[in-house]
């Protein structure tokens, strides 16, 4: 990157005269200014990644259960074979076997699918046994079919997981690289606006609902939890992360995403912003916090800095949305 290959001072560059001189060491305003970009340009890749995770969790899901349902129905197709079965003895030792059931019970039952005169073949008592392992054959095949579907699209998925982890991790680790170049009393930490300013009891009392209230209460409760990109808490979070573990302790279920999260209520103007609602900042909706009043919020930062208050106006303002 640019920023990591002009601090790495070693680029020079050659004047008319000959003389070479050391490229310009940046400041400690841009250091942090590239810092917050990468954590930024992390936070939109980790926005994506939990929505890929959450993709291939229903993936799974789905994919465990079409493979429950196709064993069950080979269970019950194993049931109405043997049914068929002991008719087909009896026939046998009465010196013939209907050739519908000599398809049905050969090694090779998917077979007689493409026997279009089974039916005809089929003797008029058993026709009715045949349609029906006929019908179950059918099903299971076509269980196994959406089974192949979901597992293409899991490893698509996986492979989506992947890229969007390589893209957050090499952010962060460039972001790292440029804070060890501050010095210690230009770092960002854990000072500031971390605690709260104001009584949580009377924030949550100003909440538009019991549910918005406990919200806020349990962000208040995790102020100073690490930030750890893609974690859901209960002792460390990420932006997004927060607001869904906040509001599922209250009893609602919230998508993963900012960008999900921010369609899950009513949106609301910021000049109505009340306890609770949740705020969404930059045009790709790639951050978001829980509203505390007096135009603050408590959101998961990055991981320069913890679960804490901070003003909402120190980010681009892109929505808010109100959970009832």
């Amino acid at each position: 990157m640019a920023a990591t290959i002009a601090l790495a001072g070693a680029a020079t560059a050659t004047g008319l005269d000959g003389t070479a001189q050391a490229a310009p060491r940046p400041s400690p305003e841009q250091i942090r200014s590239d810092v917050d970009r990468l954590h930024r340009e992390a936070e939109a890749a980790t926005e994506k990644y939990n929505g890929a995770k959450e993709k291939a969790e229903s993936a799974q899901r789905r994919l465990r259960e079409l493979q429950d349902e196709s064993a069950r129905r080979k269970d019950r197709l194993n049931d109405a074979r043997a049914a068929l079965g002991s008719v087909a003895a009896a026939q046998y030792r009465g010196g013939g076997l209907d050739p519908a059931l000599q398809l049905i019970l050969s090694e090779d039952p998917d077979g007689y699918l493409d026997g279009t005169a089974l039916a005809e073949r089929a003797g008029t008592r058993h026709r009715a046994e045949v349609g029906r392992v006929r019908t179950q054959l059918r099903e299971i095949e076509q269980l196994r079919g959406a089974a192949r579907v979901e597992a293409k699209s899991l490893t698509a998925r996986r492979a989506e997981m992947k890229r969007h982890r390589d893209t957050i991790t090499g952010k962060l680790t460039a972001a790292r690289r440029l804070l060890d170049r501050l010095p210690p009393e230009h770092r960002p930490g854990p000072t500031g606006a971390a605690r709260p300013t104001t009584a949580p009891g009377s924030v949550t009392a100003q909440a538009p609902g019991r549910r918005a209230a406990q919200a806020v209460a349990y962000a208040y409760r995790k102020l100073g939890s690490p930030y750890v990109w893609g974690a859901t808490g209960p002792d460390a979070f990420d932006c997004s992360g927060l607001v869904q573990a906040a509001y599922r302790s209250a009893g609602v279920s919230l998508p993963r995403t900012t960008y999900a999260q921010i369609d899950a209520g009513r949106r609301v103007a910021r000049s109505e912003l009340l306890p609770g609602d949740l705020v969404f900042f930059y045009s790709g909706i790639s951050h978001v916090g829980i509203y505390v009043g007096d135009g603050r919020m408590i959101h998961a930062p990055n991981p320069s800095a913890p679960v804490r208050v901070a003003p909402i106006d120190e980010m681009p303002f892109a929505g808010a949305t109100r959970v009832s």
